[in-house]
C-alpha cells in the first residue's frame, strides 16, 4: 500500500502506527475510528474548482506515512491509535453524518488516508449510493499495486506536492520524491478524479524561485495547464518553530512564475489575497471571489466564463444528492463534537 514497505515483525507497527502485526495477521486500527471529524468548506482542502461553496465532511485518524518537520495536524498524525480519542463509526453511516450536516461531499483528510485506505473504500462506495462525492486530501504517497484500489472511488483529490527536490524529501518528510510524481502522472493519465495540487512554501526550504519555476514546468509538462497549483503560506509548527510565517511576497512571486511558465489557474493560500479569486484565463473576468475560504461570489454561468463564455477546468455541478437520510444508527453519535 506504502512505497515505504515496512517490514513488521509480529507484535510491531509501520511506521505510519495504525496498521499492526498481530500473530503474522495484519491488522488496520484506523478502520472505523476516526480521530478528527469535521465540517469544512470545501474551499479548506483546498479545492477551488470543485463544487465551490458547498460544505464537505472532513474526517482523518492517527497516523501518516511521511515524516513531516513542519506537520499542522501533527497532534493526530504523529499520534498511535491508542493516543488519541477515536470514536467508532461505521462506514455506512459516515454518508448519512455528511448529510445530517448538509454537506455535499465527504474528504478523507487531516492525516494520510493512504494508510487507511480499506476504510476510504468502504465509504466511497456507501457515499455513492447516496449521491455524495468522495475527495482524497493526500500527500500521494501510495504504491502502484494500492492506486487504483483507491483512486477509482474518489472524485477529486488535492495532492500535497511539498517541493521540488529529492532532498527536502528526504531530510524533511522523510520520504522521496518520486513516488509522489508518479501519483500524480496516474491521476491524470489513467483516472477521471479531478485534482489540484499544493505547494506550501517554507521559508528558505523550498521557496527558491528557480526550484518553483521547474516545479511549474513539470506540471505543464506531465499533466497540462489545467490543473490547479496552489502556493499556500507556512505557519511555524511541530518541530519547525525556529522559521517565520512565509511573507505574502514569496506567494507572489511564486505565482508569477507559474503563471508565465504557462499554468491557466494559480493562486494563494492561508493568506488575504486576491489571488485566492478564480479569473478566466482568457479574459480576465473575476469569476469566483473568496474571503479566506468563503466564497463571496460565483459569476461561473454552466461552468464558463459570463462574459467571454471560455470554458473554466474543473468540475462544478452537483449532482442529485438522495434525500436527507434519518436513520436511528445515527442516534449513537449525537454526541460527535461536529
Amino acid at each position: 500500500m506504502c512505497p515505504r514497505h515496512c517490514r513488521i515483525g509480529d507484535g510491531q507497527a509501520g511506521f505510519c502506527f495504525i496498521r499492526v502485526n498481530r500473530g503474522g495477521t495484519l491488522y488496520s486500527l484506523g478502520y472505523g475510528a476516526p480521530a478528527a471529524l469535521q465540517v469544512d468548506p470545501i474551499e479548506k482542502k483546498p479545492l477551488n474548482h470543485f463544487l465551490p461553496g458547498t460544505r464537505v465532511f472532513s474526517m482523518g485518524t492517527a497516523g501518516c506515512n511521511m515524516g513531516c518537520f513542519f506537520c499542522q495536524n501533527w497532534d493526530i498524525s504523529k499520534s498511535r491509535a491508542d493516543q488519541v480519542r477515536s470514536q467508532p463509526v461505521a462506514p455506512e453511516d459516515v454518508p448519512l453524518l455528511a448529510r445530517q450536516y448538509g454537506c455535499d461531499s465527504i474528504a478523507f483528510t487531516y492525516n494520510e488516508p493512504t494508510i487507511w485506505g480499506e476504510y476510504v473504500i468502504d465509504i466511497c462506495k456507501a457515499a455513492r449510493e447516496l449521491g455524495l462525492k468522495t475527495v482524497m486530501v493526500s500527500n500521494g504517497y501510495i504504491t502502484r499495486e494500492a492506486f487504483h484500489d483507491i483512486y477509482d472511488h474518489v472524485d477529486a483529490a488535492n495532492i500535497d506536492l511539498k517541493a521540488f527536490t529529492e532532498n527536502f524529501y528526504g531530510k524533511i518528510t522523510l520520504t522521496h520524491l518520486e513516488p509522489v510524481l508518479e501519483t500524480l502522472r496516474w491521476l491524470k493519465r489513467e483516472t477521471n478524479v479531478w485534482f489540484e495540487i499544493t505547494n506550501l512554501m517554507i521559508p528558505d526550504l523550498n521557496d527558491d524561485p528557480a526550484e518553483t519555476r521547474r516545479l511549474a514546468e513539470w506540471i505543464l509538462r506531465e499533466l497540462g495547464p489545467d490543473v490547479p497549483l496552489h502556493f499556500t503560506a507556512f505557519h511555524p509548527d511541530f518541530k519547525l518553530k525556529d522559521r517565520g510565517r512565509t511573507p505574502a511576497v514569496t506567494l507572489d512571486r511564486a505565482r508569477e512564475i507559474a503563471r508565465e511558465v504557462g499554468l491557466k489557474y494559480v493562486d494563494e493560500g492561508n493568506i488575504f489575497s486576491e489571488a485566492a479569486n478564480t479569473s478566466c484565463p482568457k479574459c480576465g473576468t473575476v469569476l469566483i471571489r473568496r474571503s479566506w475560504h468563503d466564497v463571496t461570489e460565483n459569476r461561473l454561468a454552466d461552468g464558463k466564463c459570463c462574459k467571454c463564455g471560455f470554458a473554466i477546468a474543473g468540475r462544478w455541478e452537483r449532482t442529485g444528492i438522495a434525500p436527507r437520510q434519518r436513520s436511528e444508527r445515527l442516534r449513537r453519535y449525537v454526541h460527535l463534537n461536529l
